[in-house]
């Protein structure tokens, strides 16, 4: 007999993932920040992609480990919630540090320890979402923490504009080597993170594991070597729709991760000629960049509600598509844009590519994986998200000067491109019939 979940309320479901807001700020602030912090601290603009190697080396070490750990971890608190905790501590921690650094290898160190931390709790919470609710609500759920992840990120970008603009915090004022916004946003992230998983923990309690589930974890294998046995078997076994999500998400976050490491030299070359970190046009620039990434967030949080409905109703893998290409288009557009102003058009693409990443491919991944074996395909989908940062890491700075002519324009328009090829390759996925992601699924694995 098919076991049907209970149906959450909407309000249940914010709180469910209300944690995801104070995640979301934390990236938010790596990602408005860490390049130019990098840049204060002496950096040189070729070196960056090797200097933000925390965030995918620690995603694809640690989630693949802390799903499988926690699809089997039994204790008074529930699977999960253990994770949530110890991450969000650890991250509070090093958003406090972080700020504080006096050299690029101290801030790329706790660069290390606070993606490590966001990784432990990421990827159990959203086991936790697919563990807690039916089927029919993974689209509201999945794109609610999309919601999340906008509000949280059109905040934390906005931070320094609204200390200066609002708070009378000097522009130009610095704290060592750090800008004084900066660091008091570093700060106020530290709050919000914590807080907002406990907000969570307080108000969402796991489903308890039945005495049948518990006997079953108890009596598999445990160990370290299990833990890895189990991911390896996992892989092996992989269903074909998630084999065939992989060159979507290569060329997604292969982009993606360009944008975040030289959308800000490209907007200070675009709007005022320069890409020296000395320069005050280059912290003019640096500033505006919060603003811009705040509005494709804002973007992202209000149309997130809106694509849960679409895909529910046309299924997600199309709609995902149509995002991609608005945000490809954008990014191609947006070098030859020379008002700071309009800059903002290209940025609503990047707000529904930004939702629908967020959402669309965990619909369509939790209707085709096992549910006793959530925890470990979410992790192992991270790598889906980190290899492809990892090759962007090692391989830009080999072409970086000689095929983009030390151009951060140039990386931003091959951004661009990278998110519509993304786009192009939705056509080759395979969705299985049944699993609430689509309606159709055609071909079969051999």
């Amino acid at each position: 007999m098919k076991f049907y979940k209970p149906q959450l309320s909407f309000g249940q479901i914010i709180n469910m993932n209300f944690g995801f807001f104070g995640l979301q700020y934390s990236f938010g602030l790596q990602q408005a920040n860490m390049s130019p912090i990098y840049s204060y601290l002496g950096a040189d603009e070729s070196s960056l992609p090797l200097l933000w190697l925390a965030g995918p080396m620690t995603g694809l070490i640690v989630q693949p480990i802390i799903g499988a750990l926690s699809d089997k971890t039994i204790t008074k608190w529930g699977r999960r919630t253990p994770y949530f905790l110890i991450g969000a501590v650890l991250c509070s921690l090093s958003l406090l540090i972080m700020p504080f650094s006096s050299s690029v290898w101290m801030a790329a160190s706790v660069l290390w320890i606070l993606d490590a931390s966001n990784n432990v709790t990421q990827e159990p919470y959203r086991a936790f979402v697919s563990d807690k609710l039916d089927k029919s609500q993974h689209s509201l759920g999945f794109l609610t923490q999309s919601a999340f992840t906008g509000l949280g990120q059109t905040l934390s970008y906005l931070t320094p504009f609204l200390l200066i603009n609002f708070f009378a915090v000097s522009e130009s004022g610095k704290i060592g080597r750090i800008p004084t916004s900066t660091l008091l946003a570093f700060l106020i992230g530290g709050v919000v993170s914590i807080t907002s998983i406990l907000w969570t923990l307080k108000t969402t309690k796991e489903i308890p594991l039945t005495d049948e589930e518990k006997a079953k974890i108890r009596a598999s294998p445990a160990g370290v070597s299990s833990t890895f046995s189990e991911i390896f078997e996992a892989m092996r076994e992989m269903p074909l729709t998630m084999k065939l999500m992989a060159p979507m998400m290569l060329f997604s976050w292969y982009g993606m991760f360009i944008y975040w490491q030289y959308i800000a030299k490209c907007v200070s070359q675009t709007l005022y000629g320069t890409i020296d970190s000395e320069s005050p046009l280059f912290r003019k620039a640096e500033i505006w960049v919060g603003p811009m990434g705040a509005f494709y967030n804002a973007v992202a949080f209000v149309s997130a509600f809106g694509l849960a409905w679409l895909a529910k109703k046309y299924g997600p893998k199309y709609l995902h598509g149509f995002c991609m290409l608005m945000a490809g288009i954008g990014l191609i557009s947006l070098p030859s844009i020379h008002n700071k102003y309009l800059l903002f058009i290209p940025m609503i693409g990047m707000g529904l590519s930004w939702a629908s990443m967020m959402g669309n491919p965990y619909i369509m991944l939790a209707g085709s994986i096992p549910p006793e074996r959530t925890g470990v395909y979410m992790g192992i989908f991270n790598m889906f998200i980190v290899i492809p940062m990892l090759l962007e890491t090692f391989t830009l700075p080999m072409y970086y000067e000689s095929l983009l002519g030390n151009n951060p324009v140039n990386a931003i328009r091959l951004a661009g491109i990278l998110l519509v090829l993304a786009a192009l390759s939705v056509s080759f996925i395979k969705i299985k019939k049944g699993s609430n992601a689509e309606t159709e699924f055609r071909g079969s694995a051999h």
